[in-house]
């Protein structure tokens, strides 16, 4: 595998990740909404899905196919791709507030299906993975380099 495809799987997994954390934070700003412009009801939590090449064959017949491919220098990997990004339709909490605008005829309010606490975390997890792909393309930068150096 050439350096390139390093850099390119990485900087995939980059874009994924950055996209996931700006689905984390529009899931917190919106931890509030009770009434959307699209739907009229509670903010829904969305969740990116992510897939590989060849992500409809199962587990271990995709782990042989990389690393038969990891074995030859004329193959590209593919990365990470955004499959999709998918509204969790779970209920929201309901709570007591006949005065609040939103209110159903017996004065409940239901509010988003928005948990800061996984939230959170979820955001720490996808901030570790971008770091991390930031660790690789820093450690292949310089294996390119000290390639150059002992080359020239």
């Amino acid at each position: 595998m050439s350096f390139w495809n390093s850099f390119k799987i990485s900087s995939s997994a980059l874009s994924a990740q950055r996209l996931r954390m700006d689905v984390i934070a529009n899931n917190i700003a919106n931890v509030e909404t009770t009434h959307t412009e699209e739907t009229g009801q509670a903010y829904q939590r969305k969740d990116v899905v992510f897939s590989t090449e060849n992500a409809n064959l199962p587990f271990a017949q995709n782990l042989m196919m990389v690393n038969e491919k990891l074995n030859r220098s004329d193959v590209v990997l593919d990365g990470v791709k955004v499959k999709e990004i998918i509204t969790d339709d779970t209920p929201g909490t309901q709570v007591y507030d006949p005065t609040h605008i939103d209110a159903d005829e017996d004065g409940y309010v239901t509010y988003p299906n928005v948990n800061i606490a996984v939230e959170m975390t979820n955001m720490i997890s996808a901030s570790r993975s971008y770091e991390a792909n930031l660790a690789v393309i820093e450690s292949t930068r310089r294996m390119a380099e000290t390639a150059l150096r002992i080359g020239g």
